[in-house]
């Protein structure tokens, strides 16, 4: 774990504007600095950043906190690896709780990496292959795609750069058997692997020399486990999240080909199957998945498992099956690019292509097959919302060509409506605002308030009110007031004193009115009520503070 000491050390090393800064154009505003809304589409900017606070904040659609809340953002990571990326970034190193961790990340895999870009150039067997592909050398140079010698050519170039075996072994570039150590990849074509957040944490590697195994990926290691990465996410991130879409495919080549013709939103799994562990990966940013899968007999049941898998957890999205031996690699190097465009615009849903699969897989002239194969597919709507059983329920039944009474799935009669989430238009009381601010920016002022003003007084923001009180400015109300240049604080404790009589006065007179119309309380009750309301007054008019509990 990254030490809090580490974490603050950083954070007063980073500076909101410079961050920010470095992804979105800003423009002078005043103290502040604004820019249209990365996280939004709008046409007026409404994001400020300000410098003196550190923050940012969007008045269009609400986001809002400092440099490393930006990172986690825009960058789509989580916050240990926002923390990393920053470090790496301003050149930082972050110290752990645990001391195994307190060492700069290791700079072997860039390292490699570069290596294996520069020996690319003069192997002319994997420039032909490249060029066979039609892979372009745009392409080669975005994807860091290079060439891996032979086993003693790796280790000398690992020793050369003071890098030791170790290190190697444990970033699973090098292997150790039979009393020796030997490079995991050897006369390859490689891909180097990322992180979420860009960071290189393994390779794959394609033989050009004939070898049995025609794909290799790095083995396991602390930082790489092919079951939780996509190939090529750190690429595919900000697309994906622009367009709502995510494309997944079975190799390095198909995300290569498809970025190079504008579908810059593929990624593929890492040689394994779709897993759970994938999937808080691919909830970021909440897109429909498309699975472009080879139609071949490994294909079909990958993309089976994945579509039983995908629709379970409640994602949205559909299949694409490529047929006669064609993949989407192929059918961009054969230019068919408006083709692969209208595949992934008519996907079939995952909950019917499950269903056909299943129903394809028996035979329909045996009625023990067909009674299988209900069962099989009940048991499978079971898996989904009482909602979606029901709508697909006849879709079974239709496919089957049996009637729907056949089809038994759940006993939950009542599903549940739709939330009705229309934002209202929320009144802004400048008054109450101001005060707010006051307690953000002059928090010794708090005591004074709470004296004489409760949080239940105020009739419009007493959310904010009460979120200032407690100290978390990190809170988006918070921050956009914070930042609203028209939103002022008090300025002393003069200004503040006399606005609050002014408050209280109307307050007392309001509270004097009610009494006065009261019927349900005794005659003293009233009386004892309207004497103290009325004492108040004068004194607030008087100029003196009155305390709320007297």
């Amino acid at each position: 774990m990254i030490s809090q000491d580490s974490i603050e050390a950083l954070k007063a090393q980073l500076d909101v504007v410079d961050v920010v800064g470095s992804y979105v154009e800003l423009k002078k505003a005043g103290a502040n600095y604004k820019a249209p809304c990365p996280f939004h589409d709008e046409k007026t900017a409404s994001f400020v950043v300000s410098p003196q606070k550190q923050i940012y904040h969007c008045f269009g659609c609400g986001a809002g906190g400092d440099s490393i809340k930006f990172t986690m953002e825009y960058e789509k990571l989580n916050y240990p690896e926002a923390l990393e990326k920053l470090a790496d970034t301003y050149n930082f190193i972050l110290t752990h709780t645990d001391n195994k961790h307190n060492k700069p990340r290791s700079q072997l895999m860039d390292k490699l990496n570069e290596y294996y870009q520069n020996l690319l150039t003069s192997k002319q067997t994997a420039l032909e292959y490249i060029k066979e592909r039609g892979i372009y050398e745009s392409s080669v140079e975005k994807f860091g795609i290079g060439y891996a010698p032979d086993t003693n050519s790796t280790i000398n170039y690992i020793k050369s750069q003071m890098f030791t075996m170790n290190e190697a072994l444990e970033m699973g570039v090098v292997g150790y058997d039979g009393g020796r150590n030997f490079a995991r990849f050897i006369e390859r074509i490689t891909f180097p692997i990322h992180s979420a957040n860009g960071s290189i944490v393994g390779f794959g590697g394609r033989t050009i020399t004939g070898h049995q195994a025609k794909y290799v990926n790095s083995p396991e290691t602390a930082f790489f486990n092919k079951s939780r990465l996509l190939y090529a996410y750190h690429h595919a991130k900000q697309t994906l999240h622009k367009t709502k879409e995510i494309i997944i495919t079975e190799g390095y080549l198909d995300v290569i080909m498809l970025h190079q013709a504008g579908f810059t939103n593929a990624v593929a799994t890492l040689g394994t199957a779709l897993t759970e562990q994938h999937l808080p990966l691919l909830r970021k940013g909440e897109p429909r998945v498309i699975m472009a899968y080879d139609g071949d007999k490994a294909g079909r049941a990958a993309a089976l498992k994945a579509s039983r898998l995908l629709s379970a957890s409640g994602f949205s999205g559909g299949v694409v099956i490529f047929k006669a031996g064609l993949d989407p690699a192929d059918m961009v190097k054969d230019a068919k690019v408006e083709e692969l465009a209208n595949m992934f615009r008519s996907t079939k849903p995952f909950i019917e292509f499950v269903l056909d699969e299943l129903i394809s897989l028996h035979d329909f002239n045996d009625p023990k097959a067909r009674e299988a194969c209900l069962d099989e597919g009940i048991g499978y709507l079971k898996t989904l919302s009482p909602l979606l059983q029901e709508q697909y329920k006849s879709y079974l039944a239709s496919r089957l060509g049996i009637s729907p009474s056949f089809i038994r799935l759940t006993n939950k009669t009542n599903i549940a409506q739709t939330i009705n989430t229309a934002k209202s238009n929320i009144y802004r009381d400048m008054w109450e605002l101001s005060l707010i601010k006051t307690v953000i920016e002059k928090p010794h002022l708090v005591e004074q308030i709470l004296d004489v003003l409760d949080p239940a007084l105020l009739k419009f923001h007493q959310q904010e009110f009460s979120l200032a009180l407690l100290g978390k400015f990190d809170e988006p109300q918070l921050m956009a007031i914070s930042v609203d240049e028209s939103i002022k604080a008090l300025e002393n404790d003069e200004s503040l004193q006399a606005e609050l009589i002014v408050f209280l006065i109307k307050h007392y007179e309001r509270e004097l009115k009610k009494i006065n119309l009261q019927t349900n309380i005794s005659f003293e009750e009233k009386a004892f009520y309207i004497r103290k309301f009325r004492g108040k007054i004068a004194k607030l008019k008087s100029g003196e503070l009155v305390t709320y509990n007297d």
